[in-house]
């Protein structure tokens, strides 16, 4: 397994009839946790989805684990990112219809592993929402729907997590508390994580830090 995890050189984007976004280059390497620091409209998002493959730069190369993701299409390009990423959003998206557990399984089922319930109420029980497991999303609150948003990030123990903003909406003790949830949840299933925020108050956590 290699050490970089990933790495972007010379990125651009520019949107139609938009502005032409310029973005620094980024390295890092297995453990090496960082941080996309800067204010609303800065690109942060926009650059996270560079970095995922959801969007395709104008110019530039991102490469998850050696691997150049524009050389990727398609379905390729879907399963080699479920099974090396994982993308907290800034909303959780979780699929109305489903339960809590079925999003999960859909998540090992995208990245061709076998679904393991074992391993899905392990983790919803180290989130503490084992018990909606068979709950529907509009049965959850916000905090329950983030965390199975995390839950659904982590469960192919990806190399890479991202997470957009998880902290915007919540107080300093809630902050704190989700921090040590992601970096716990990092270190424990061997992910290496990425936050995009505009949040100065988690600064401290991070070595490593991008300024936008």
């Amino acid at each position: 397994m290699t050490d970089n995890i990933l790495s972007s050189s010379e990125l651009s984007y520019h949107y139609p009839r938009g502005l032409l976004l310029k973005f620094p280059d980024i390295r890092m390497i297995q453990g090496q946790h960082a941080l996309l620091l800067g204010e609303s409209g800065s690109g942060k998002t926009t650059l996270l989805h560079l970095l995922s493959g959801l969007l395709i730069p104008t110019s530039g190369t991102v490469k998850l684990m050696e691997q150049n993701l524009s050389a990727l299409r398609g379905g390729k390009l879907d399963a080699y990112r479920a099974n090396n990423m994982g993308f907290i959003f800034q909303e959780a998206h979780l699929l109305r219809n489903l339960t809590v557990q079925e999003n999960i399984k859909l998540a090992q089922s995208l990245s061709n592993n076998s679904v393991d319930e074992i391993s899905i109420y392990n983790l919803l029980a180290e989130l503490q929402i084992s018990d909606k497991a068979g709950s529907l999303p509009n049965q959850l609150s916000r905090g329950q729907k983030q965390r199975v948003a995390i839950a659904r990030a982590i469960i192919n123990r990806p190399s890479l997590l991202l997470a957009d903003e998880p902290t915007a909406a919540l107080d300093d003790k809630n902050t704190e508390l989700v921090m040590q949830l992601l970096f716990d949840l990092a270190n424990n299933y061997g992910s290496t994580l990425l936050i995009a925020t505009h949040d100065k108050r988690i600064k401290d956590h991070f070595e490593n830090t991008y300024q936008l």
